[in-house]
């Protein structure tokens, strides 16, 4: 019996033990949900006076005991800290329209809780948390007001996952390398079901969108409201038992002599963490990247107009910036109904300023506009082609927009950028913000993920920031593989901004042979969304399709209302209904090596049924084309080969 009395004993003391030590170890505690309950953010006070966070989705934890803090050069806000209150948990709410993203009208909902806290010098700074449906998102506040500029040395945000976890990424390349030191331009292929933990290949770690998979539940973790006192951010190379660090930019990636890192007055808001969450339908249909983007600045919106455009430089390259071959591309875009017509480098030698405008007023009169292309300049920069000196400062800006209005340029395509540092950061907004004075329309290339910027200023219609067409012209190696990186382009880049990836090549690549089947091509122009889709077919190529392949080219969408994700799974297929106005486009891509079966019965629009016009591959590589009835109360499925795709069109 006292050998009994003495194990209870034991076992008593050691259970109140540990739950006194659980006790000890977090201090302080609060918990944000979603409205429809199915995900919980968890923020603590540890005994070690350090913030932190979890996150459950259904129950089952999926981050747990990640970082939250900032260090400035003048404060710790990381450390030794003091819970000073956490707010009521309140209902936000916002509706807003856009052009460029995969829904016109968008209606966000989410809870939303301010966790106040005090650093050792009795420093306020809060953590604000959003919890939407799909997913959570949180930023930092700094409430006091000073005009003494801050500076940030270090974020310690952290994304700590489960073992198990899986990771798709992409590496962000070294600042300066590259062809003319032109990176990081977020272009390379993504490393694709690898473990997390896995170190990125260069110290630059690895861009946004970075998606996870655990168990059945993804998530995709991105920023967004980047304004002007932040610079972008990254993963850490490295991530130590599952735990990716937040990164800074390196030392190139700024304007010249201007800022890298974050600094600001106060009050200071540093960008949303964002972090989508959910089914693979949930993260494909999320807008979490623009919800939590600044709003539109006000402007006059009457010149935004998203739209299709002809481009002769993906096929035909620098010696046909000529203005015969551009006047052929004009027409070309007349013929398919094209909104714009993209004139590539060195137009204002090859051409000049005066036969330009003489091909504005052409183009104008086939109800085409021209996009011009410039060069970002600075001494990052060492590209040759030109102009280049046009876009560094407010006056040349000014200068050069002016003439461009006046001449009747719709848009500018500027290539080039350095990198993600705060200064570079405002010097993407300045040219927006000076375009939009003079009604032009921005394609930013070699650059950064835009993070929601096409909802701040509607007059940027697209971003490369991605291993584009281009590289499948230049190379067989990347078109070998091109139909995976394609899947995964469309899964993570293109999940929340418009990603100019100049799609579309029905016929052939020269000197290149193609491993995607033109059906395959076709759907692209449904999945890949860009506020103007470049596409890469040329003249000679179109002439060359049936004609239900050529009216297809001619009536695609410019923009979209509505989105119902149908299958896929990243690197391997994809496939998706998109709708504008009364029509909807299913279409679907497989980069696996094996044939996809995608299902339609479950597409809500199809009850009780509808006829739609059919695009396939047949065994000798051409497209067919046919009505097909889908019935919803009925197995509906199409098969899919390898590299192969379909589009189905309902009107």
């Amino acid at each position: 019996m006292r050998k009994l009395f003495f194990v209870l004993s034991t076992i008593f003391i050691f259970c109140y033990s540990a739950t006194a030590q659980q006790k000890r170890n977090v201090i302080k505690r609060t918990s944000i949900s979603s409205p429809n309950k199915k995900i919980t953010a968890e923020v603590l006070l540890s005994s070690k006076n350090t913030a932190i966070y979890n996150i459950i989705y259904s129950g089952k934890t999926i981050l747990q005991n990640s970082a939250l803090g900032i260090i400035r050069e003048d404060a710790d806000f990381a450390n030794n800290l003091q819970w000073l209150s956490s707010s009521e948990q309140k209902t936000v709410k916002d509706e807003y329209k856009m052009l460029t993203a995969k829904k016109s009208l968008i209606k966000y909902a989410a809870n939303k809780r301010t966790i106040s806290l005090l650093n050792k010098n009795g420093d306020a700074f809060n953590i604000v948390f959003q919890v939407s449906n799909d997913g959570v998102a949180f930023r930092y506040e700094f409430p006091q007001i000073s005009t003494e500029i801050k500076k940030i040395k270090q974020e310690l945000t952290s994304f700590k996952f489960n073992e198990g976890t899986r990771a798709w990424l992409q590496p962000k390349t070294e600042s300066q390398s590259g062809w003319e030191h032109t990176n990081p331009s977020y272009e390379a292929h993504y490393k694709m079901d690898i473990a997390t933990g896995t170190a990125a290949p260069g110290q630059n770690g690895w861009v946004y969108p970075a998606m996870f998979k655990y168990d059945d539940v993804w998530m995709l973790i991105t920023e967004a409201a980047l304004g002007r006192t932040y610079c972008g951010t990254a993963l850490q190379q490295f991530s130590p038992d599952n735990e990716y660090k937040i990164n800074f930019p390196q030392e190139a990636e700024k304007f010249t002599n201007g800022v890298l890192y974050p600094e600001s007055k106060l009050p200071w808001q540093t960008p949303w963490r964002i972090i989508a969450i959910g089914s693979l339908k949930t993260i494909t249909e999320s807008t979490l990247g623009t919800d939590l983007a600044l709003p539109a600045i006000i402007m006059d919106s009457s010149f935004i107009k998203p739209g299709r455009s002809s481009w002769s430089w993906i096929m035909s390259k620098d010696d046909n910036i000529v203005y015969a071959e551009q006047k052929k591309y004009i027409d070309y875009a007349a013929d398919m109904h094209w909104e714009y017509c993209l004139i590539d480098v060195n137009w204002d030698t090859k051409i000049g300023y005066d036969k330009i405008k003489e091909l504005a007023d052409y183009a104008a009169a086939k109800k085409v506009g021209l996009i011009l292309w410039y060069n970002s300049a600075g001494d990052w920069n060492t590209v040759k082609y030109h102009p280049k000196d046009k876009l560094l400062t407010h006056e040349s800006r000014v200068a050069e927009f002016a003439k461009l209005q006046q001449m009747g340029i719709k848009g500018i395509k500027a290539d080039f950028f350095s990198g993600d540092g705060q200064s570079m950061i405002n010097y993407y907004q300045d040219i927006l913000e000076d375009a939009a004075t003079y009604h032009l329309l921005i394609n930013f290339h070699g650059a950064t993920l835009p993070r929601g910027w096409q909802r701040t200023y509607p007059n940027l219609m697209t971003t490369e920031a991605v291993y584009g067409y281009e590289m499948i012209t230049f190379g067989q190696k990347d078109a070998d593989t091109a139909a995976p990186h394609m899947v995964m382009s469309a899964f993570a880049r293109n999940a929340f901004d418009p990603m100019d990836f100049t799609p579309v090549n029905l016929y052939k690549i020269p000197r290149i042979e193609r491993r995607t089947s033109a059906t395959f091509e076709m759907a692209t122009a449904v999945i890949f969304l860009s506020g103007i889709q470049h596409f890469a077919e040329s003249p000679e190529g179109m002439a060359k399709m049936p004609e239900p392949v050529k009216n297809y080219m001619q009536n695609i969408p410019s923009h979209w209302d509505d989105v119902k994700f149908i299958d896929g799974y990243p690197g391997k297929f994809y496939a998706v209904a998109r709708r504008s106005g009364s029509k909807w486009y299913v279409a679907a891509i497989n980069g696996d090596t094996a044939s996809k079966q995608i299902n339609l019965q479950t597409l809500p629009f199809l009850k009780p049924f509808k006829t739609g016009t059919l695009f396939t591959t047949n065994n000798a590589h051409e497209i067919v084309t046919e009505k097909k009835t889908v019935y919803a109360n009925k197995n509906e499925t199409i098969i899919i080969k390898a590299n192969d795709g379909f589009v189905l069109v309902f009107e």
